[in-house]
């Protein structure tokens, strides 16, 4: 049977999900509700100095939707914890008595002050909570009071904050990235420098969801007037596994330890950022658009498939995927795949064939015998893998490899300059 039990930092809890810092997060009840569906962890939402901020009392929530309703994208104006500090302390301190097999940590944000941090931080250890996470991301509000994304925009104050938090407690430090910058392993390695035992990424996104057009106003907006927020949820996913990837691939960044965050919905949304090198996940648009019981499905979904593959631990496949991310300059160029389509379940829809014709290679035929029927034209295929993205049916198109050198089904050569690829410069570890 496999075996969810989590070490991350020595924080341990009994599977690797934990509620990203959040409204999911905000006090003592949702934090209960959560522990009691099954949840790991929770990362306690950001607090901050008194007196503490207001909210608008307004839309904070905006929606990119999908087919029937689907959420996809999701945008927040919200700013950290409206409520006092001490009552969030007291709150902690309750929670993590009372659960204390459950992951707590709790986020902070606080001006660029030394004495800010070194005051805040011995206040949360004294609640026993188990570690802190540094909130370097957020995109809105407190970014414009110079918090937030605008600190984790700035490697030398990300080495600054993590070092004077470093020296004020014994829990693990954890700081949170901003995807609002152009390479995410700048701020890694400055975290690293100052001392933090690890990462956690994506924040969200800088974003406006849309206008209204009769108001000529940002949607969502607040008597009028609309402000940028943080974009989050599915439709972010390849960007947050693009920079999980791009720090455990990073030679000055691969040994610091990953807790990702970034438009995970299911267990396998999960496995996919554990393969590219994270210790665990956080997760919060899911949870809000489903409720908290969605762990249960995420929890049964991952022991079920490591039970099938085999795995006792979610140790044994981190990071296993993270060796096949290489430059463009190291792909395969001998490699050769082209489309198959899958008459028995082709639907005659014809997306693939106008798809192609249009904007590709103009290598499906849309006619035979008088007849709609669609197929490829190998010797025109340069495998793009469009049709394949286009089609509405699951599986009717596959991608199928070639041999090197030669396309079986047209015994025409496969013209490369260098027929092995184990002798390719492009390959890293090229035999000469």
């Amino acid at each position: 049977m496999a075996d969810l039990r989590s070490d991350f930092l020595g924080i341990k809890s009994p599977n690797p999900f934990w509620l990203a810092s959040a409204p999911p997060t905000d006090r003592e009840t949702n934090v209960v509700r959560a522990y009691e569906a099954g949840w790991g962890g929770v990362v306690w939402k950001t607090l901050g100095e008194d007196p503490h901020v207001v909210n608008v009392n307004g839309p904070r929530y905006g929606a990119i939707h999908g087919a029937d309703r689907q959420l996809i994208g999701f945008n927040n104006i919200e700013l950290i914890s409206d409520r006092s500090l001490q009552t969030n302390l007291q709150e902690i301190k309750k929670v993590k008595q009372e659960w204390p097999d459950r992951a707590l940590v709790v986020s902070l944000m606080v001006p660029v002050r030394e004495e800010s941090w070194k005051a805040i931080v011995p206040l949360v250890e004294d609640t026993g909570a188990d570690g802190i996470e540094l909130n370097f991301g957020c995109p809105h509000g407190m970014s414009e009071r110079g918090m937030g994304s605008a600190i984790g925009q700035d490697p030398e104050y990300i080495e600054n904050i993590a070092r004077w938090c470093k020296q004020s407690t014994r829990m693990p430090v954890i700081v949170k990235l901003t995807p609002n910058i152009t390479d995410i392993r700048q701020p890694a390695r400055a975290a690293r420098a100052g001392g933090a035992d690890a990462v956690s990424l994506i924040n969200t996104i800088n974003s406006i969801m849309g206008v209204d057009l009769d108001r000529m106003a940002p949607s969502p907006n607040t008597d009028g007037k609309g402000s940028h927020g943080g974009y989050c949820g599915p439709a972010v996913k390849p960007i947050a596994l693009n920079m999980v990837a791009e720090i455990a691939r990073n030679a000055e960044t691969s040994d610091i330890p990953i807790s990702a965050i970034g438009g995970i919905s299911t267990w396998r949304d999960a496995v996919e950022f554990i393969t590219m090198g994270a210790g665990n996940v956080q997760v919060c648009t899911a949870a809000m658009t489903y409720g908290f019981k969605i762990i249960e499905e995420m929890i049964d979904g991952l022991s079920n498939w490591m039970d099938e593959k085999g795995y006792s631990s979610t140790d044994q496949f981190k990071g296993a995927a993270v060796s096949n991310i290489v430059d463009w300059q190291y792909l395969n160029m001998n490699y050769v795949a082209k489309a198959v389509i899958d008459q028995d379940k082709c639907i005659k829809c014809g997306r693939c064939h106008i798809a192609c014709e249009d904007t590709s290679h103009q290598a499906i035929t849309n006619m035979k015998d008088g007849e709609r029927y669609f197929e490829v034209k190998n010797e025109e295929c340069v495998g793009c893998n469009l049709c394949a993205c286009v089609c509405p049916v699951a599986d009717c198109i596959e991608m199928v490899q070639m041999t090197e050198g030669t396309d079986p089904r047209t015994d025409k050569p496969i013209v490369a300059e260098y027929a092995n690829w184990t002798t390719h410069p492009n390959n890293p570890g090229a035999v000469s």
